[in-house]
């Protein structure tokens, strides 16, 4: 075939792919899923009168059902592809967008993933039946579970779902929120269900009790020979990150970080994505902090760049703190938390014995402050950290699990200071006190991978009842 021949070929060649791509109404290789005007496409599974048509978009509302999508664009099989969806959560609604899922009849798809819908702390239908769902919008779920979500019941935003080789992004209004890559060996369901192959998009319609609307659905797919862009973690953290989730059903949350010494809000959010993280940036303030009044306070409150993601807690410091910030200051933020690391580095131990009793009633003090958690629970001071498993008796713990107790306040397990001990953990467990996860970093190299925090939560057989979790 000489030149001139092969150039036409081409150039017909295109013409025609362009004119295909018009046929299906695409543009830049996006087509339209949904017609804005009827089910044309898509398939509902059990209770099938739970989706409606209402001003142009697909309505769930009824008892539990899925709209499968089973149209002719790729044969409704997609492996590589990019999905655009519109939604809005109306009141206190939950719901999912599935894909690499397939049709069955009844009950929650048991083969794909699901990105979640809900944007509130409770629901009608979770409150009814007792369960609080923690894992929000922007979550892949029992992957990479987000604490807080990014967007506001009753307004519209989009969600986008990318989906090249074996790894999964997920953006909410155009904000990356999920970045997973599998492993060679996937930490499956126990039928394999939950990895990654090919299969169509689902929309949930979850409970009676939840409204939510999707609209401009689209899809681009994309060759099934796209390569990976990015990286698995390391098989065992990631099988430890899909245990914890697993059972204890909760976002992993790291509710202590300190934005400080080179740790930006956006060097947090990709390590975030990265193991899955749900952060909480901690904001000191009282004496010995840059935040000494009220009026301080308000005026960080009013000049900080708060990802919508992310939880905001007070770290209270010194024992008059609760005189010091007005409670509607102090509810500007999701939580509260105080510790006595300050008061312990400060005060010289001398007899060790009655240090300890000083330390307890301190933390006894500080239990009693109207705070949310109590964060380095059994922290000592250098001199004698050696000596924590003989100082911290039995005596000791029992005093402190009471006070925490007495006042409702949860304790931290710290994952850079690695305490409090195994012997703690289970003690208070049994005492019915409640946990978090934290970290108390000093800059960007020593934010971690919470190891501690995930290896006792495993030895202490740590389940979801023995969580505390903000409230928002």
């Amino acid at each position: 075939m000489n030149r001139n021949r092969l150039i036409v070929l081409i150039a017909a060649t295109l013409v025609i792919s362009t004119t295909v791509r018009a046929a299906d109404g695409s543009k830049d290789g996006w087509i339209s899923l949904f017609d804005g005007k009827s089910l044309k496409g898509w398939i509902p599974s059990e209770n099938q009168d739970s989706w409606q048509i209402v001003d142009g978009a697909l309505a769930a509302k009824g008892p539990r059902s899925h709209l499968f999508y089973g149209g002719s664009v790729s044969n409704h099989r997609f492996k590589n592809f990019e999905l655009s969806v519109d939604v809005k959560a109306e009141g206190n609604a939950n719901a999912g967008i599935y894909f690499h899922t397939e049709y069955q009849e009844e009950g929650w798809p048991s083969k794909g993933f699901e990105f979640q819908v809900i944007n509130s702390t409770f629901t009608a239908f979770e409150t009814r039946n007792n369960y609080i769902e923690r894992k929000k919008t922007g979550s892949l779920y029992g992957v990479r579970n987000i604490g807080r979500s990014p967007v506001r019941n009753d307004e519209w935003f989009n969600y986008r779902i990318i989906v090249r080789g074996k790894t999964i992004r997920g953006f909410v209004n155009g904000r990356l929120m999920v970045d997973y890559t599998e492993p060679d060996k996937p930490h499956a369901t126990r039928d394999g269900s939950r990895v990654l192959s090919d299969g169509t998009f689902a929309f949930q319609c979850h409970d009676p009790h939840s409204v939510v609307l999707f609209r401009n659905v689209k899809v681009r797919p994309l060759p099934t020979d796209v390569k990976t862009p990015g990286k698995p973690l390391d098989d065992e953290l990631e099988y430890r990150l899909r245990k914890f989730g697993s059972s204890v059903n909760l976002p992993t949350a790291d509710f202590h970080v300190h934005l400080t010494d080179g740790l930006t809000a956006e060097r947090l959010l990709k390590h975030a994505r990265k193991y899955g993280f749900t952060y909480g940036v901690a904001v000191a303030a009282g004496p010995g902090t840059r935040i000494k009044s009220d009026a301080n306070l308000r005026d960080f409150m009013d000049g900080y760049d708060r990802r919508p993601e992310t939880y905001l807690g007070l770290q209270a410091e010194g024992r008059k703190w609760s005189q010091t910030f007005a409670i509607d200051t102090r509810k500007r933020f999701d939580y509260v938390f105080a510790d006595v690391v300050q008061w312990a580095d400060g005060k010289k131990v001398g007899d060790r014995e009655k240090f300890m009793d000083q330390l307890v009633k301190r933390i006894e003090a500080v239990a009693s402050s109207r705070i949310d958690f109590l964060a380095n629970a059994t922290y000592l001071p250098a001199s004698i950290r050696e000596d924590y498993d003989e100082l911290w008796t039995d005596a000791r713990m029992d005093r402190v699990i009471k006070a925490l107790l007495e006042n409702e306040v949860a304790v931290e397990i710290n994952a850079r200071r690695q305490i409090p001990s195994a012997e703690f953990v289970k003690k208070a467990k049994a005492a019915g006190l409640k946990f978090t996860f934290g970290t108390d970093n000093t800059g960007a190299n020593d934010l971690g991978r919470l190891d501690y925090c995930l290896r006792l939560a495993a030895e202490c057989r740590l389940k979801r009842k023995d969580f505390w979790f903000p409230d928002r």
